[in-house]
């Protein structure tokens, strides 16, 4: 073996130069992520908001403390933080891939279209669409009963603890019983582009809407139904999801990605909206 052998392999400058940008890069959106983390910390306490425990016990926290939400939470959040998704690296080992921003805003627009301040919308894996809707102005958003359900806690910090839920698909009735059978609007991703995964996630859909098939015919003050269903998954399970959701149509929307999933993603509604009508 010649001394060659034994060498080390080094980087080029180029390759080097270029590891040490993603370090910087990763340093600077840890801090801004810790820097908003403690934002929403003193946001929530300057509000008298205390559920006097840790995460791994916020869904029971929420159900116990849903005295003062009859009416529901209302989103709250402080428009100068500028957070947005980039600042949370995905996790490819939970199947985290975001929205490219154009798709992530269409889905939030069907979302909030025609509600009304009595109008209760939930995220289900979906926080780049959440993300898009946290973007715009209070003010501008016709309601604010907006919740958001992730398994990666890392969101709370988007959403704020009241409009968070922690939720495994694995467990698909073990959420926040406090929104058991109150949603209007439901936007669900499952995460896996398996059976189980999409059935789990359908039990989960049906347990959050509201029960009484008459609330598919309520209308909001603007004349628009209140309810709406959306699901965005892979085109390969397509005959499951049909077969799952009676009322769900695959549309003429095609969701895209920001890193270029190549997995065909359709989105499957049962309404057409502004962006999208029934696939022919």
């Amino acid at each position: 073996m010649s001394d060659s052998d034994d060498e080390m392999p080094t980087l080029s400058l180029h390759a080097l130069a270029a590891l040490n940008e993603f370090k910087q890069e990763e340093k600077q959106r840890l801090e801004k992520f810790e820097k908003l983390y403690q934002s929403a910390e003193d946001d929530y306490d300057s509000r008298g908001i205390n559920d006097g425990k840790t995460d791994e016990n916020n869904n029971n926290n929420n159900n116990n403390n849903n005295g003062n939400s009859e009416n529901g939470y209302e989103l709250n959040y402080n428009e100068n933080d500028e957070i947005t998704i980039d600042d949370f690296k995905e996790d490819w080992q939970l199947s985290q891939f975001w929205y490219a921003d154009k798709t992530a805003n269409i889905l939030a627009d069907e979302l909030l279209d025609g509600a009304d301040e009595d109008t209760t919308i939930c995220i289900v894996s979906a926080p780049s669409v959440f993300a898009a809707i946290r973007s715009r102005p209070l003010r501008s958003l016709p309601t604010k009963k907006i919740y958001l359900f992730e398994f990666d806690k890392r969101f709370s910090v988007l959403s704020g603890k009241n409009n968070f839920g922690f939720y495994d698909y694995n467990e698909p009735l073990e959420f926040r019983d406090d929104l058991k059978g109150k949603i209007d609007r439901l936007l669900i991703d499952p995460p896996f582009l398996e059976p189980e995964c999409q059935t789990k996630s359908s039990i989960s859909a049906k347990a959050l809407l509201r029960e009484s098939s008459e609330n598919c015919k309520l209308k909001t003050k603007s004349g628009v139904l209140k309810h709406r269903l959306i699901s965005c998954t892979g085109e390969r399970m397509a005959e499951l999801m049909l077969k799952t959701y009676p009322n769900f149509h695959i549309t003429d929307f095609y969701p895209e990605h920001k890193n270029g999933l190549s997995n065909e993603f359709r989105c499957y509604a049962d309404f057409e909206g502004k962006n999208w009508k029934y696939e022919s």
